[in-house]
Parts: C-alpha cells; sequence; structure tokens
C-alpha cells in the first residue's frame, strides 16, 4: 500500500468534507478529547457502598461487581477522594478495580491509596501494597510517595517509623536526596517530634554527600519554635552561620518566630531591626510573626501599631494572619471593630476564609445575636464563602436554643444548595436540641430517621438519649420503629446499633461523640 503524504491526506478530507473551516475540523477531530467527568451522583453511590462495607467479612467486590461497565481511571480517583477515612474498604475497593479489564489507574490514584492507608494507620496494608507493586512494577515508586509515608508515621506520632521509611528508600531504588531529607524533618517537625528530627540531622551530616542547606536548617528553626524552645532554635541558626550556610530570609523568619513562641518578643524585635545588615528586607511574613506574638497576648493595640506599617510599606497581610487579629478582636468584644477588619480584607484582596467569618459567627452565637448571625451567612453567599460543618451547628444551635424552629429548619433546607451535606455531628444538633423542646419530639425523631437514612451511624449518646426519652414518656412503639429502620439500614454500623435502640448494650465499639478523629471540639460541645 503506498503512503500517502501528509498534505495529500488533508487534501482527501477537503475533498470529502466540502464545508467552511473544514481544515479546523480536520484537525480538531483528530485530537483525542479528555473524558468527560464521571457523575457526582455515582461518586456518592460507589462511596455509599464503601462506607456500608466496612467489615472485613462484607462481600464487597460483589456489590461492586454493578458498576464495572461503569469504571474509568478518573472516577477511581474521586472515589478515592471522596472515600479518605475508609482505609480498609478503598484499599479493597482500589484492588478489585485494579482487576477490572482493560481497566488501568493512574499514577495519582496509586498516590491517594498511600495516603489514605497511611491516615488510616493501616501500614502493614501500605508496605505490602508498595512491595507488590515494586515487585509487579505497577506504578512508579518515586519519592513523592515516600513523603506522604513520612507525614503519615509523623501524624500517628510513630517518628522512629518515619526515619525507618527514610531508609528504607534504598530498597526501591531510590537514592535519599537533600530534598528527600528535608521533607523527613519536615514531616518530624510539623508535629513537634523535634528531638528525632535532630537527630536524623546529626546524622545526615556525617553520612550523606550533600551538605544542609539553608532550607534545611530553616525547617529545624522552624521545628523549634513550634515546641517554643528558642535556646534550641538559636543553637541550629548558629551552626548555620559557623557553616558558612548563606543566610536566607526564611531561616531569618523561622527564628524570630522561635523568639516570639519562646516569649521573648523583645529579642526577635532586636534582631528584626538587624536584618538590614544583612542584606535582609523584612516581607510580610517577617511582621506577621509579631502580629501573631501579640495577639496571643491579647495585646491588639500593638497587632495594629505592626499591621499600620506593613501598611506603610506596601505589604499585605495573609488571610491566616487577618484571622488571628479578627479572633482576639472578638474574644475582647469589639466585633465592630473585626467587622471594619473584614471590610479591609476584601478592600485588600486577601478573600476572608471559612475561619474568618466563623471567628465572628462564634461571638454573635455566644451572644445569642440570631439577626447578626443570619445575615453573617448571607454575607458569605454573597462573597461565595461556602460555611462548613462549624458554622451551621454553631447556628442551629443557637436557631433551636432560642427556640426560632423555623429559621433552623430554612438553615437546614438550604445546606444542599450551599454543596453541605449533614454530619453526624450535625444531625445531634438538631435532634439532641429538639428533644429538650416542648413538643418537639416528633421533630427529633424526624432528624434521627434522617441520618439514618442517609447511613450515617448516630453516636452511642443519641441513641440512648433518644430511647430513654421515648421509653419515659410510654412511646416504645416508636421505639420499635425506629429499631426497625435501623434494622433495615443499608450501613452495617446503623444495623449493629440497632441493639441499642431496643435497650441491649452492644459488647464492642461503643460510638460516642468524641470517638472519631474527625469530630472538632466543636462538635463534641454539641448539647452543653
Amino acid at each position: 500500500m503506498a503512503i500517502r503524504t501528509f498534505s495529500s491526506l488533508v487534501r482527501a478530507t477537503l475533498h470529502q468534507t466540502p464545508k467552511p473551516h473544514s481544515l479546523r475540523f480536520f484537525f480538531f477531530s483528530t485530537l483525542p478529547h479528555d473524558p468527560p467527568p464521571p457523575p457526582p451522583e455515582l461518586i456518592n453511590e460507589i462511596s455509599r457502598v464503601l462506607s456500608d462495607h466496612r467489615n472485613p467479612k462484607d462481600d464487597l467486590e460483589h456489590t461492586l461487581t454493578v458498576y464495572s461497565p461503569k469504571l474509568s481511571s478518573n472516577l477511581i480517583e474521586q472515589v478515592l477522594k471522596r472515600c479518605k477515612n475508609l482505609g480498609f474498604p478503598a484499599h479493597r475497593f482500589f484492588l478489585w478495580a485494579r482487576r477490572v479489564p482493560g481497566l488501568e489507574p493512574s499514577s495519582e490514584s496509586y498516590h491517594i491509596l498511600v495516603e489514605i492507608l497511611g491516615s488510616s494507620k493501616q501500614f502493614a496494608l501500605l508496605w505490602d501494597f508498595l512491595i507488590e507493586a515494586r515487585e509487579y512494577n505497577y506504578f512508579e515508586i518515586g519519592p513523592k510517595v515516600f513523603w506522604i509515608v513520612f507525614r503519615a508515621y509523623s501524624r500517628a506520632n510513630l517518628p522512629s517509623e518515619a526515619i525507618r521509611a527514610f531508609n528504607r528508600m534504598v530498597e526501591f531504588g531510590i537514592k535519599p536526596s537533600a530534598d528527600d531529607l528535608d521533607q523527613l524533618l519536615h514531616s518530624l517537625c510539623d508535629r513537634k517530634h523535634v528531638e528525632h528530627a535532630q537527630e536524623v540531622f546529626d546524622k545526615a551530616k556525617h553520612c550523606f554527600v550533600f551538605a544542609p542547606s539553608a532550607k534545611t536548617y530553616s525547617i529545624l528553626v522552624r521545628g523549634y519554635a513550634r515546641v517554643r524552645d528558642a535556646s534550641g532554635a538559636r543553637k541550629v541558626f548558629d551552626e548555620m552561620l559557623e557553616r558558612n550556610c548563606e543566610v536566607d530570609l526564611l531561616a531569618y523568619n523561622a527564628l524570630l518566630d522561635a523568639l516570639c513562641k519562646s516569649g521573648d518578643v523583645d529579642g526577635a524585635y532586636k534582631m528584626f531591626q538587624e536584618m538590614g545588615k544583612l542584606g535582609l528586607t523584612p516581607d510580610a511574613y517577617s511582621y506577621a510573626i509579631f502580629i501573631h506574638a501579640y495577639c496571643d497576648a491579647d495585646d491588639v493595640h500593638s497587632a495594629y501599631k505592626v499591621l499600620d506599617r506593613m501598611k506603610r510599606y506596601g505589604l499585605v497581610p495573609n488571610v491566616y494572619t487577618y484571622n488571628h487579629i479578627i479572633k482576639t478582636l472578638c474574644k475582647k468584644e469589639k466585633v465592630d471593630d473585626a467587622y471594619l477588619l473584614l471590610d479591609e480584607m476584601i478592600e485588600r484582596g486577601a478573600d476572608p476564609d471559612t475561619w474568618t467569618y466563623n471567628s465572628i459567627m462564634a461571638y454573635h452565637c455566644d451572644h445569642c445575636e440570631v439577626n447578626r448571625a443570619t445575615n453573617l451567612i448571607s454575607r458569605m453567599d454573597r462573597t461565595k464563602c461556602l460555611p462548613d460543618r462549624h458554622t451551621y451547628n454553631m447556628v442551629l444551635k443557637l436557631l433551636i436554643r432560642i427556640g426560632r424552629f423555623d429559621r433552623a429548619e430554612e438553615m437546614w433546607e438550604g445546606m444542599s444548595k450551599r454543596k453541605f451535606y449533614p454530619t453526624v455531628a450535625t444531625y445531634t444538633v438538631m435532634i439532641h436540641g429538639l428533644v429538650r423542646k416542648k413538643g418537639k419530639m416528633e421533630e427529633a425523631c424526624r432528624y434521627f430517621e434522617m441520618m439514618v437514612d442517609d447511613g450515617i451511624p448516630p453516636y452511642s449518646t443519641t441513641v440512648e438519649m433518644l430511647r430513654n426519652r421515648l421509653v419515659g414518656w410510654g412511646q416504645m412503639d416508636v421505639v420499635d420503629v425506629l429499631a426497625g429502620k435501623m434494622e433495615r439500614s443499608s450501613c452495617c454500623k446503623v444495623r449493629e446499633m440497632a441493639v441499642e435502640m431496643r435497650g441491649r448494650r452492644r459488647r464492642v465499639g461503643r460510638r460516642s461523640e468524641g470517638s472519631e478523629d474527625d469530630d472538632s471540639e466543636l462538635e463534641r460541645e454539641t448539647y452543653e
């Protein structure tokens, strides 16, 4: 067969398709298109299946079979991202998906799974997974995979295991570099394992061919700042000078931070004044260090002085710094000043985030200022800042406490429009709040049923409280209805808790309001 030239192919195409812009059509029609994103409903459905099959004895793979034709690499990624707190079922889902003919999970999916297994402390599974991937060359195991492992062990308060993972990099064909050392030190210091980080650093200086950089020293100095150890920070900083490491702004800011967090703000300010002698110009973070120190000491006046000085030099604080000042203002009952600062943030391009609004919202809720609280929600809508679970929990708790059940219902109905789906703590706010109000037991039971229908396991304290109230009112028939609904739930945890609703205690794993890692202090205070 004769080989046709590119020009002849174009000519043939032009003759076959006598339309304007046909050449453009040819080029664009031959380009590969990105596959359409998976439907959110499908992601939710599969995620729900994983949540309902947490028990190792559950036949998860059989239940997933129906989704085989709909599976794609993108869908695998999205489901894993959604199920980051479901270590074991997420791992089973990934292994099942990898066996589907004609489907190859993306490298990103492998990284996400490593992160899931690490964050859920499934370290044995994690190493088995990596060893198998190395043996069968499923994906390239690079340094970034180990960076995830360092962070996971550090978060789990297993610093020695993080160091051991660093030493195991060579088993996977990776020669540790200065970047890898920096990542290990950063992971350790970020979780306040500074002694372990110092030990690794001291060994690395003698065992590795690369010399520590200013960045490496800065990480250690910042680590000492986190544990408020100014002497340790100074020692590392002095060593950096002795080794003729170029002192950069990152390292200098780290030392200023260490001094301020240790309470030596005056010493930090003296060093701040000497920055010019070293050829360093303070940046926004240099000033922010002092703002945070003054706010921690409830010295708003000094914080404002630093803020004014930043304005003179054309420096804009980041959102985190503004949030610190706003929180301090609300703590000192200066909420009007907090609003002025909120306006300033927007004017200067530092878009407020949910934490910004929640600091002010907490003030309004503590002072039973309903209108100002709901107006703040409206302001969040206008600035396209979505409320989070803390926002909703605070406002719903306030509305129920003062008896504005109509406003609470409105707020609940508006959640889905703002892409928020209630968690167990948000349901608990409604249930416990309504139970305490005269004539609202039926409403409380309705929210409990909604929670069960959503496949969300309630807290044991909620089940016990609701049952006791119903029994006290002689409503055993309602108890039977709720228990029956729990027994028919698609979620195995909800089914297991049905025995508690019937008045029999489970032998294992009672779920209380403080039992989940992602439950905040605010949520644990739900029914105080």
